[in-house]
């Protein structure tokens, strides 16, 4: 009996890593240089989610590596086939089919530590320079609610995405604004390299009448793959613990609801 028990063990020991091999690699599309997101290196906290996900589907993890701008991105990199994951998207965006959230972040206003702006009816926004991100050219929305109360003026335009996004933050730091609203993740890390020196305060998550400014943050696939939306949404499921540990160790700001935030920083 211990002989043809062996010889089951080693029958398996040949099987098992053949049907993983049969498993496709999991292609993640992922931007190449968008700290604290992804880059080549791998440093981004959606790397480590990308690593956490392929280890749930116990998959082969491959990145296809593209700056996730332009409205044909989808159609030419997702639905072409060439990635086959997006790993944050607004939940419900349209052109994929998303999972339930991960993770609900939005703008907060970044000062130095002796300054605190909560609002953006705030009177002392008209007597600053305020710090603002661009994407391809057009402001964040945080814009849309400074243009409201006719602050376009006191606002200087920073890129929001690459090499060069964290320069909004430094700007902070070294006193060439006075206040920055920025993209929550993307405060949360760089502010970090500054200690107390700033501070991290959430704007509203939204601006009367209809101007959201917190997103609730899902993973998306092409919309025929229900069943890899499915295992993926298992996952997420699963490891919640340690997705909620990957954004706290990149300093993520979370909005527990529209309504509320989770300080973490």
């Amino acid at each position: 009996m211990c002989l043809r028990f062996l010889r089951i063990i080693a029958a398996l020991g040949m099987l098992f890593p053949t049907a993983i091999a049969q498993q496709p690699p999991l292609k993640v599309c992922a931007d190449p240089e968008n700290l604290p997101f992804s880059n080549r290196r791998q440093q981004g906290f959606e790397n480590r989610l990308a690593e956490l996900v392929a280890l749930g589907l116990n998959r082969k993890l491959e990145y296809r590596w593209a700056r996730h701008t332009g409205r044909g991105f989808v159609r030419n990199i997702l639905n072409e086939g060439e990635c086959d994951l997006l790993l944050s998207v607004p939940q419900g965006f349209r052109p994929v089919l998303t999972t339930s959230p991960y993770y609900r972040s939005g703008y907060v206003f970044v000062t130095p530590a002796g300054r605190e702006v909560r609002s953006f009816d705030d009177d002392a926004l008209r007597r600053m320079k305020i710090g603002v991100q661009v994407v391809e050219e057009e402001y964040a929305p945080p814009a849309i609610a400074l243009g409201r109360r006719g602050l376009i003026g006191n606002m200087v335009g920073y890129e929001a995405i690459g090499k060069d996004s964290g320069n909004i933050v430094r700007a902070v730091a070294n006193g060439e604004l006075d206040v920055a609203i920025v993209w929550g993740p993307l405060a949360g890390y760089y502010a970090h390299r500054y200690g107390k020196q700033l501070r991290i305060t959430p704007a509203p998550p939204l601006d009367a009448p209809g101007l959201p400014l917190s997103f609730a943050i899902s993973m998306g696939v092409r919309k025929s793959d229900v069943k890899l939306r499915e295992e993926i949404e298992q996952v997420l499921s699963q490891k919640q613990d340690q997705i909620e540990k990957i954004l706290d160790r990149y300093g993520v700001p979370r909005f527990e609801s529209e309504g509320a935030v989770q300080a973490n920083r």
